[in-house]
């Protein structure tokens, strides 16, 4: 799992029982995994294209320190299927888990694009 963004919990992000608002957590997932497949995929009309369970283990309150972390487990001829996990920087505890996130390439006309990857790959790599 990549950890790459990390987010401090404000009061403007809590719900009414004090504790991070479920809303915004999938916010933030869903451009996480938006930003990954856009890098991936180098296709900036990526959208996402379905979301599975969504597996709430614990709760973050204000001043905690979450961080998002996203990996690729699989490549389609459009899409990358990415799994997510959101945790508690400071004590490791999990908060969320999604086991399937399927982010589909656009082409110009909003239809499926084949993007020709099966693997990672890394920016550095590409620049060489």
């Amino acid at each position: 799992m990549n950890f790459h963004t990390r987010k401090w919990i404000k009061p403007e992000d809590l719900n009414p029982n004090g504790t991070l608002f479920g809303g915004r957590l999938l916010q933030w997932i869903d451009e996480e995994a938006a930003l990954y497949a856009i890098i991936q995929l180098e296709n900036p009309k990526t959208v996402t294209k379905y979301m599975s369970e969504i597996n709430f283990k614990s709760s973050s309150v204000k001043g905690d320190i979450i961080e998002i972390g996203i990996r690729a487990i699989k490549f389609g001829a459009t899409s990358i299927t990415l799994c997510c996990e959101v945790r508690n920087v400071m004590t490791r505890e999990v908060i969320i888990t999604i086991d399937t996130i399927v982010m589909v390439s656009l082409d110009q006309d909003g239809k499926p694009r084949p993007h020709g990857k099966s693997e990672i790959e890394y920016v550095r790599n590409r620049l060489k």
